[in-house]
């Protein structure tokens, strides 16, 4: 009998940018706007929501995880590495439906958050493709990690994961 592994820790979420580090990071929004979409290959959407407390719409570029189709519908999986008090996040919490652009094209969706061993088998099948980004994002949002597919997978379990599956957002 091999013994239950030790659950990780709270981890030390990063503060949120602000000043010039916000506008940097912030520059993926203004290209995206811009038609420069088609630059970042799939990697990165531009997430246009619903904001909970103005209903104003915001926007987000955040990275793809994992993206398929599935019943002809396309899906992106994003994962919220600010956890779960970031705003997008919980924009879509509140308010589901949501436009994302993928390059020059824009797709309406719906938002379903994922349970967490989802988001420890998303996270585990993330690390191989993109080792040096899945490293670094785990340290981002406090992790360490030892590289192994389990470990990978328990961070996974402790990371707000999100899939926006097309064609089920308004209007649609």
């Amino acid at each position: 009998m091999t013994p239950e592994p030790s659950p990780l820790p709270e981890p030390q979420r990063p503060p949120l940018p602000t000043g010039l580090r916000r506008a940097a990071v912030r520059l993926p929004v203004h290209m995206f706007r811009a038609g420069l979409g088609p630059l970042f290959r799939g990697r990165l959407l531009l997430l246009v929501h619903t904001g909970r407390t103005t209903g104003l719409p915001r926007r987000t570029v955040i990275e793809v995880v994992e993206s398929a189709t599935v019943d002809g519908r396309r899906t992106w999986t994003v994962a919220s590495g600010f956890g779960p008090g970031a705003d997008w996040y919980r924009n879509l919490l509140r308010t589901p439906h949501a436009t994302v652009q993928a390059g020059r094209g824009f797709h309406a969706v719906t938002a379903h958050a994922l349970p967490a061993e989802d988001g420890g088998g998303l996270m585990a099948r993330y690390a191989p493709r993109h080792p040096r980004t899945a490293r670094r994002l785990a340290a981002f949002m406090g992790f360490t990690v030892d590289g192994s597919a389990a470990d990978y997978r328990r961070v996974g379990e402790s990371i707000p994961f999100v899939r926006l599956v097309e064609g089920t957002g308004p209007g649609r």
